[in-house]
């Protein structure tokens, strides 16, 4: 995870709130039952996507979608993140609400997800009943799906930033490291209950003879679990609001303190390499605002293209080996239940909804959602392993170790795909899960520690340069490896799979992308003793 510094003893962190916009405030040391309150956002925002990684390929081919067109769905969701995250960021940090900057945009992204979930879940039941007319019947129910994937995948996207940041701010360096840990952890946790309840056949149950489907089912559960788990963690830990500006702030503060981001990370544009306020603006008593305006507008989609271009290389490299590994990992699990049920089922979502082949291939997505539970409890238990092993083999093989793995599952699965191997193989998805969640972050966290040393020693000689990294730069950076990796899939995968006529394709192309990975983070991936 990122690399926070901070001093033992008294733990201070830079805060936009009463002190004005760059104020410096002790926190205390928060209760453990206060972080997993916090935590349970993370439970209920995984929840809600393991329900979607098992239901929105199936619901999206029992619409009707085209199949050279449902892979498009997922490429709408990632160029908006990808254009419009750096806006929702900066607009949280300078955010003045009364009940804090992050939790009015968690509280809006939250409900934002709701309204997906209940578009594309219950889209088709509600227009059946009440458009009679088949073709537009058919053209509103993939239309209203369509905006429901969307528009989850886009709450669901962001929201994990919000929720970070008011960790970050009102929690002291350990708590921080404790908070992350639970973030890790519930997070474990709530996709395996997602799967698991994705993978019961409610059709034969009182719930959902009630319900009406298993979709309005897995809808209720989501609901629930979304509202109580988001109600908990918005009730968690204070957050004081944004009182102050730079419009109250004295010019040598404004001077002194460069603009920091809520984890006391340099934000775009207040690194000399990327872009610098201008100190003028900071000795002209009158134009404080627009000093803030500066800073909230160097915050952009070219900072950002600015930033990963001028890069060092081993940073370049370390994104382009981040976005093979998303890439082969989405390729995967993107359509992995659909899999299960066309190819190791030999069901078809096409039929009728009371033929045979439908049932059949309801049955795969059922048990494809075992499988993908297996991933996530694997991951939970491959991250506690990795701490043993590196100290054996290195973050260098734990790397190579997690894209081999999978590389090898996946394809075991596309050239013999029977129900046993199938969930057995399913653990090297929590594998290479756990190894993009943790393996990327140590590196950067050892590249800055490299740098921070670099520069004390360049200090001590005299030699400074006055250029500082940002570390905020750099995990934003490799954060967004996995949007682009949404962009390719989302633009690939459909094409692929409408050329060979099969979604086999699908665990062969992760495989061979994993395997190309392999060759890469062993070959150009730099790593620091």
């Amino acid at each position: 995870m990122d690399d926070n510094s901070g001093q033992k003893g008294v733990h201070t962190y830079t805060s936009l709130s009463e002190d004005g916009l760059f104020g410096s405030v002790e926190l205390p040391k928060r209760p453990r039952g206060r972080l997993v309150m916090h935590s349970l956002a993370m439970f209920g925002r995984e929840f809600c996507y393991a329900v979607e990684a098992a239901y929105v390929t199936p619901v999206l081919l029992s619409v009707g979608l085209p199949k050279s067109l449902y892979s498009m769905v997922w490429l709408l969701s990632p160029i908006l993140g990808f254009l419009l995250q750096p806006v929702v960021g900066s607009a949280s940090d300078h955010c003045r609400s009364k009940w804090g900057r992050r939790r009015p945009y968690i509280l809006t992204l939250g409900i934002m997800m709701l309204l997906g979930m209940a578009l594309y879940l219950n889209g088709d039941a509600a227009l059946s009943a009440l458009i009679a007319d088949p073709k537009k019947k058919l053209i509103w129910t993939i239309s209203i799906t369509m905006t429901g994937v969307v528009l989850f995948d886009f709450a669901a996207d962001f929201i994990d930033g919000p929720i970070k940041a008011y960790l970050f701010d009102v929690c002291s360096h350990q708590d921080k490291e404790r908070g992350l840990h639970y973030h890790a952890l519930f997070t474990g946790f709530g996709g395996a209950l997602g799967y698991i309840l994705g993978a019961i056949d409610w059709a034969h149950l009182e719930l959902g003879r009630v319900l009406g489907t298993e979709f309005q089912v897995m809808f209720f559960f989501s609901a629930l679990v979304l509202t109580l788990c988001f109600a908990v963690h918005l009730c968690s830990i204070p957050e004081a609001p944004l009182k102050g500006g730079a419009k109250d702030m004295p010019p040598q503060k404004a001077l002194q303190s460069p603009p920091l981001s809520s984890d006391g990370m340099y934000k775009y544009g207040s690194i000399k390499k990327n872009g610098d306020v201008n100190p003028e603006l900071a000795m002209q008593g009158g134009k404080h605002k627009n000093l803030a305006e500066q800073t909230q507008k160097a915050m952009t989609m070219k900072s950002l293209m600015r930033v990963l271009m001028g890069m060092p290389p081993h940073y370049r490299w370390l994104c382009i080996s981040h976005l093979i590994g998303w890439t082969a990992f989405l390729s995967n699990m993107l359509f992995f239940t659909d899999f299960v049920g066309q190819i190791v089922y030999h069901g078809d979502p096409y039929s009728a909804h009371n033929s045979t082949e439908f049932l059949i291939y309801e049955r795969g997505v059922e048990v494809g959602c075992w499988g993908l539970c297996i991933n996530s409890v694997f991951s939970s238990l491959y991250s506690y392993v990795q701490k043993a092993l590196v100290s054996y083999v290195g973050l260098k093989g734990l790397y190579f170790m997690g894209y081999l793995l999978f590389g090898l599952g996946t394809g075991f699965i596309g050239l013999f795909p029977n129900i046993s191997s199938t969930l057995v193989l399913c653990t090297s998805f929590g594998v290479m899960s756990s190894t993009l969640y943790t393996v990327p972050f140590n590196l950067i966290a050892k590249y800055h520690r490299e740098e921070e040393e670099d520069k004390k020693r360049q200090a001590q000689e005299g030699d400074s340069d006055g250029c500082a990294r940002g570390k905020g730069l750099d995990c934003a950076a490799l954060t967004c490896m996995v949007q682009l990796a949404q962009i390719l899939v989302g633009g690939g995968l459909g094409f692929l799979v409408s050329s060979a006529g099969s979604v086999i394709v699908v665990v062969i192309t992760a495989s061979t992308i994993a395997l190309i990975g392999c060759c890469f983070v062993a070959l150009f991936v730099r790593y620091v003793d």
